[in-house]
């Protein structure tokens, strides 16, 4: 059973770094496309970052580039977002998704058949 469960949020002033992390079980991260989603209060959500099964290929938003990172942790099993210079406009929630069809950067298409929890980030101006 594929489980997606997501860590480390929590409340920062604004220029401070967050590592959120995303525990995997049932599929094993490095063969399968990440990322991670933002959802701000009363918006819908919106992908943030991505990393392709081979880890080296990466999307940012504009929003974050040059202040997020996505790295994963295959022998851990996780996959990070590195967080630094946050702006209150980075607040909210923040999700871990997968898509464990196929390898390679279909989540790079939008495609992602499972989701974590959530946890919440909230940056103080």
């Amino acid at each position: 059973q594929v489980q997606l469960v997501e860590s480390g949020g929590g409340s920062v002033q604004a220029g401070g770094s967050l590592r959120l992390s995303c525990a995997a079980s049932g599929f094993t991260v490095s063969n399968y496309c990440m990322g991670w989603f933002h959802q701000a209060p009363g918006k819908g959500r919106e992908g943030v970052a991505a990393i392709h099964s081979n880890g080296v290929i990466s999307y940012y938003a504009d929003s974050v580039k040059g202040r997020f990172t996505i790295p994963k942790d295959n022998a851990k099993n996780t996959l990070y977002l590195q967080m630094n210079s946050l702006k209150p406009e980075d607040t909210g929630m923040y999700y871990c998704a997968a898509y464990t069809e196929s390898s390679g950067g279909a989540c790079f298409r939008g495609l992602y058949n499972h989701w974590g929890q959530g946890t919440q980030v909230t940056v103080s101006s």
